[in-house]
């Protein structure tokens, strides 16, 4: 490879890098708006109370504005509910029309307002850096093509991330789909990894040590099933964050400490679940612990993932017992997709296909 290509790679790895990083900041910025009961801040989208600068006081706004922003809505959703219907999906088309909370409109609230505000612009910058990481990857079109047609693709599932977080905000916080928002944000950070790991190939100074291949083949399914398992645990805690969502609105967001006790059997669930997923990994662990010297980044990085699967477990024990500080409901949102980033690239690494050195036997 010649210094131009060596040179674009580092740097499109470079841009590709800090978008990944942002793309989980604003997963722990989506967790402050919803901690903080701030998600409908802003009415409308992408405006926010027909502004790009909101107001500060409801004095600027007019007398009338709930009847004006639950109208815009309703003909949003009522759009929103054909296409459902066009693909089928007419219990959820139904479900929407019928919802009456949608017709609710939270009294301004400055303080909110401005927290959703600073997320949208968070959001904004996301789209920004993900233009960059197109840019930057035509450059490198010679050395991979398929690096620039994803990061196309990084492109176009932003375009969607943004189109349902108007859906969000339109459907007035609805709750399955503020899971699909979330869910669409990890596919989001895997694809934007999976970009990172592949450009990596092309660079001299990459690690060049692998796992024999019958242990990176056979760990490498286990952790496969530990992402399938930690999925799972990320749909069931955002059922539980939904059952939050609920009783906190329906307590004003007051009581915290009352919260946890209203909880159904899907919090029971997991709980002890992560406890499950954790052993998996406890197991993984102890079974690539001897190959450690043959990988060092791989072993750095499942230490890592160690420490921040004791650290959710540790925020979760904290929420249950310590009546839900607002604090650490973020915190926990942002450590499970951390660990979701970090078994994939574990996983993505386990992949490598390179001849390695054979001289430990297989366990």
């Amino acid at each position: 490879m010649n210094q131009t290509n060596l040179n674009n790679i580092n740097s499109f790895r470079s841009v590709c890098f800090i978008t990944t990083v942002a793309v989980f900041l604003l997963i722990l910025i989506g967790g402050v708006v919803r901690s903080t009961g701030a998600g409908m801040g802003c009415p409308d989208w992408p405006k926010c109370f027909g502004s790009w600068v909101p107001p500060t006081s409801v004095d600027q706004l007019p007398t009338n504005y709930p009847e004006i922003y639950v109208t815009k809505r309703v003909e949003k959703n009522e759009r929103f509910a054909s296409l459902l219907t066009n693909l089928g999906l007419d219990h959820l088309a139904k479900d929407i029309r019928n919802d009456k909370s949608i017709l609710e409109q939270e009294p301004f609230n400055a303080t909110k307002t401005w927290i959703e505000y600073v997320n949208r612009l968070a959001g904004a910058i996301i789209g920004l850096l993900i233009i960059l990481t197109l840019i930057y990857s035509i450059k490198v079109r010679s050395v991979n093509p398929k690096i620039m047609w994803l990061s196309f693709l990084s492109l176009v599932l932003v375009l969607f991330q943004g189109w349902l977080g108007s859906i969000v905000v339109s459907t007035n916080l609805l709750q399955w789909m503020i899971s699909v928002h979330m869910i669409v944000a990890l596919l989001m950070v895997c694809l934007l990894l999976y970009i990172y790991h592949l450009s990596g190939k092309y660079t001299p100074y990459r690690d060049k040590t692998v796992l024999p291949v019958g242990v990176s083949k056979k760990y490498r399914l286990f952790l496969g099933l530990g992402i399938l398992l930690m999925v799972v645990q990320i749909i069931l805690g955002t059922q539980v964050r939904e059952q939050i969502d609920i009783i906190a609105g329906n307590a004003s967001y007051l009581g915290r400490s009352t919260w946890i006790d209203e909880l159904g059997l899907t919090y029971y669930i997991h709980r002890t679940y992560s406890l499950v997923i954790l052993a998996l990994h406890i197991y993984i662990g102890y079974q690539l612990f001897p190959y450690r010297e043959q990988n060092k980044k791989i072993a750095n990085h499942y230490l890592i993932l160690m420490l921040l699967f004791v650290t959710v477990i540790l925020s979760g024990a904290i929420m249950a017992y310590f009546g839900i500080p607002a604090f650490i409901q973020p915190l926990h949102l942002f450590l499970g997709s951390l660990i979701i980033g970090f078994q994939y690239y574990i996983w993505l690494e386990l992949g490598r296909r390179e001849e390695a050195p054979k001289n430990i036997a297989l366990s």
